[in-house]
């Protein structure tokens, strides 16, 4: 295939203002960066659009080649420079991906039957908010929630973080944060707000049912007006003399602290304990 060498390109132009939000917004559409995130969005009919990738990427990475042209998706060899001019990386990784949005509305993502659920309050790092999404994954979440003063999930410092994940769960963005909270508890689950100022510890709460984390913001937390929106505020403990947990830390302990507790539930209830007679 002919080789994109000119960074002025229209095709490399248009998919290098998918860097800017307001163009991801127009368009409907992010760049994901990565063999990982480009396998994963290409298991999704429909989502991926168009794959720029330089030839030595195509040469490590052929299954991804093949599942893109499986799936009728246009693949264009770029030059080092052009990919260098497309990607946010110090060293890119010689693949890149057009795809459209693959977020849901928040009733579909919170549906009555989910157990574990992670809502996202004033999260403004990229980088932490991407890897709670994928810690969420990996704990069997049924969903996150950007709510509308976080991040963009469809940052590109975001979709790198979440390693894929971005693809494997439902993720609902731009709900207010009183509207996520009631759908969680409309839908049944019992809502917990991780704060360092917490009534009660992880230890001493019951997991075992379905629930939805609340996480705020890296510097400040959870404002009280936040706080008042959740059934507890639940605080992990610190049991050496750290001064607190970052907010991806302390989300995967909460996360997989519910997952740990909703699963020994769920093995008991099949396999009960029978007293000797």
């Amino acid at each position: 295939m002919a080789e994109l060498t000119n960074i002025r390109s229209p095709r490399v132009k248009a998919a290098r203002r998918l860097t800017k939000r307001a163009f991801r917004d127009r368009d409907k559409a992010f760049l994901a960066e990565g063999p990982q995130a480009v396998r994963e969005a290409l298991t999704i009919e429909g989502v991926t659009v168009e794959l720029f990738t330089t030839a030595e990427a195509e040469s490590r990475h052929p299954d991804i080649i093949a599942a893109a042209a499986a799936t009728g998706v246009p693949v264009h060899r770029a030059s080092g420079e052009v990919m260098a001019d497309l990607t946010q990386t110090i060293t890119p990784q010689g693949i890149l991906a057009v795809c459209r949005f693959v977020h849901v509305p928040l009733g579909q993502a919170v549906p009555t039957g989910a157990r574990l659920v992670a809502l996202l309050a004033h999260v403004r790092d990229p980088g932490n908010a991407g890897t709670v999404l994928r810690t969420a994954d990996a704990a069997g979440a049924d969903a996150v929630v950007f709510t509308d003063a976080s991040v963009d999930p469809y940052n590109g410092k975001c979709v790198r973080a979440s390693a894929g994940s971005l693809f494997h769960l439902p993720v609902a963005t731009g709900a207010p944060v009183a509207d996520a909270v009631r759908q969680a508890k409309d839908a049944g689950l019992r809502v917990f707000a991780a704060d360092g100022a917490g009534t009660s510890t992880l230890d001493e709460v019951d997991l075992s049912h379905p629930t939805a984390w609340l996480f705020g913001n890296e510097a400040w937390g959870l404002p009280p007006e936040l706080l008042a929106l959740a059934d507890e505020v639940v605080r992990v403990p610190i049991y050496g003399r750290a001064e607190s947990l970052n907010l991806a830390t302390a989300a995967a302990v909460c996360l997989y602290s519910s997952a740990r507790a909703q699963r020994q539930n769920l093995h008991s209830v099949e396999h009960p304990t029978t007293s000797p007679r």
